[in-house]
């Protein structure tokens, strides 16, 4: 392949006068089965009078019609505005309002539920640095309810709780008193509490193993029905690990239902989400134009999530003003998806081993050729002319079947877009510091290809040290960082790119949630064992068992991030990156607790993604 002739098709479409296109390749396929869902077949590619034979999972293709996609248009922009503007105001007084403490915090509560929260940061601070200065009122510490709704409040914005609120609620045997399991109200709030617990704090822990055994013992038919449906709700999952877009849609039909409801907030609160979602909707539709002409929804050998992979950028970063992270890290997304799934599935180890090579090393020449190219300009001629005729190696991706090449190719290209678009935005170039991350993730993605090829079996402890780059997080985190920040850095860049704790532990529940959901069909497969396996092939351990251990390492992993969250960074311009730190766990839960969720996005993701990007909430 000459060297001009390759570059010149795979300049970012943000510089170019016309979108960039990659056209994939269609390669011929014989089935030597056929299977539904995502069960192992054998299928071989022809290359080169080679025929090779790969593995295939048959994935279920994209549940989403891109002509419907490509059509949305906004509904609620122009009509709604002035409204909102007005209802936020109003809503902005009520702060003001004077109220007890147990409203003021069951104010922020709704507030903060139904959506509203990202409007009102300064007020809900405020509000509550107010009430954890004050005393209170002797009577309320008395109170499992407003305790626990405290606790769960000032802990979720930073402020300094210790556990032992809690104590005046347990006996001298250190567990919680019995007479309080008819405290349902109490019972819900203290469990929703517990999520917000740190390493170490057995009151907290014991607070979790009391209420959650309360609550599913009780009869919900014997409770009012509201709050049976809160019930309900939070033994499926707890406030604290609910995306919040996803809890604002629930919650208000919830909350019309309350006596004390507040019209001029719920009013505001669907006209918000409204409003958001038809930004959601252009974005979305902005990226399907995308990748039908990327040519990338016509492929079957990788799971086409293109909305998905936009549904995980949504929970990241919902706030309208982060257009661009949005659609540059639904990008990204895309691309993790693709390059797992040519590792875990079609490659096989040599082709592997040279991608590898390329995405570790030449990857960085691709780079600095393409940024010549823009800024020396005809310089660049004569350099391009040198480079052609040392070749540089480049000619060595012709040994990738065309499948594996152009997938290279398309990881190159949407790499660059994203360091343009970086370097015009914020004045700093993150290429560097994506191609370090991206040369991490392949070389874990080909310790696990040898582990599979060579039947070993890691420990738990060694598979977790590979499994945290594999699963992609860490990329996703580190342009959530460049892509949202309005004070970029260096120094900032250099302190992400090292992995700082918070990243770790989000990508590592990411890890856990995943190998929850997907172990037992990607195992039928024949894909590497997973946490579960590891962990019973270790110990001996039941599925069961393994799976109940698996969870604890979890809620473990909460603790920690629920900490780091809030540790003193030495960058400034953190927030966003932080909430996404925590918000990739979160979106973890929303796609795995229920199964494969993003393998096989037509059950629950499917109805997530409706009600949040696609269906508007009724104004009536």
């Amino acid at each position: 392949m000459a060297l001009p002739s390759l570059f010149t098709s795979f300049l970012p479409s943000s510089i170019g006068h016309k979108p960039s296109i990659l056209f994939f390749r269609h390669h011929r396929f014989s089935f030597s089965s056929t299977s539904i869902g995502n069960r192992f077949v054998i299928c071989t590619s022809k290359i080169e009078d080679q025929e090779i034979v790969r593995r295939s999972a048959n994935w279920q293709p994209s549940i989403w019609d891109y002509d419907f996609v490509q059509s949305l248009n906004l509904d609620h922009t122009d009509k709604y505005t002035e409204q909102a503007q007005r209802l936020k105001e109003e809503v902005k007084g009520l702060f003001d309002r004077e109220m007890n403490q147990v409203t003021k915090l069951e104010f922020i509560d709704v507030v903060q539920r139904v959506g509203l929260g990202y409007h009102f940061q300064t007020e809900i601070k405020d509000a509550l640095r107010s009430i954890h200065s004050k005393t209170g009122d002797a009577q309320l510490f008395n109170d499992l309810y407003v305790v626990s709704l405290q606790f769960r409040l000032l802990r979720q914005h930073g402020f300094d709780v210790p556990q032992d609120v809690f104590q005046r609620f347990m006996n001298q045997t250190g567990t919680f008193m019995e007479s309080l399991n008819k405290n349902v109200k109490g019972l819900l709030n203290l469990y929703e509490a517990s999520f917000h617990g740190l390493e170490g704090e057995a009151i907290v822990d014991e607070a979790w193993n009391f209420a959650s055994k309360h609550l599913k013992d009780l009869n919900l038919n014997e409770v009012p029905i509201n709050l049976a449906s809160h019930v309900s709700h939070a033994l499926d999952m707890p406030i604290h690990w609910r995306p919040n877009r996803l809890e604002a849609r629930w919650f208000m039909d919830m909350y019309k239902k309350q006596q004390d409801m507040i019209p001029s907030l719920l009013r505001f609160a669907k006209l918000d989400f409204n409003l958001v979602q038809s930004i959601h909707k252009k974005e979305v539709s902005n990226l399907a134009r995308w990748w039908v002409e990327l040519g990338a929804n016509k492929m079957s050998f990788f799971r086409d999530r293109l909305v998905e992979n936009y549904f995980w950028s949504c929970i990241f970063v919902f706030e309208p003003q982060y257009t661009d992270f949005r659609e540059l890290n639904a990008k990204i997304g895309c691309m993790v998806t693709l390059i797992d799934d040519v590792y875990d599935i079609y490659g096989t180890p040599e082709e592997l081993e040279l991608l590898t090579d390329f995405i570790v090393s030449k990857m960085y020449i691709l780079i600095f050729i393409f940024f010549a190219k823009i800024v020396l300009s005809e310089i660049y001629k004569i350099f391009e002319m040198v480079i052609t005729l040392s070749r540089w190696d480049i000619t060595d991706i012709d040994r990738l079947p065309p499948t594996i090449r152009d997938s290279f190719m398309v990881l190159y290209n949407t790499t660059n877009e994203i360091g343009y678009w970086t370097m015009r935005e914020r004045g700093i170039n993150p290429i560097p510091y994506l191609r370090k991350v991206w040369a991490d993730e392949c070389k874990a993605y080909m310790k696990e290809v040898h582990w599979y090829n060579k039947d070993i079996k890691p420990t738990l402890e060694d598979y977790m040290d590979v499994a945290v780059d594999s699963i992609g997080g860490l990329i996703l985190l580190l342009d959530s960082y460049f892509l949202t920040t309005d004070k970029l850095t260096k120094e900032g860049l250099d302190y992400v790119s090292k992995i700082p704790s918070v990243m770790h532990s989000s990508a590592k529940i990411l890890r856990f949630n995943d190998d929850l959901s997907t172990s037992s069909h990607e195992l039928a497969r024949g894909d590497n064992s997973k946490a579960l396996e590891c962990y019973m092939n270790e110990t001996g351990a039941s599925e069961e068992v393994a799976r109940e251990h698996i969870r604890h390492l979890v809620r473990k992993t909460w603790k920690k991030l629920n900490k780091e969250v809030f540790q003193d960074y030495p960058i400034s311009g953190f927030g966003p990156f932080l909430g996404a730190c925590m918000n990739l766990a979160r979106a973890s839960h929303c796609f795995y607790d229920y199964g494969d969720g993003h393998g096989l996005p037509d059950h629950q993701t499917k109805d997530h993604i409706l009600s949040t990007i696609f269906e508007p909430v009724s104004l009536d």
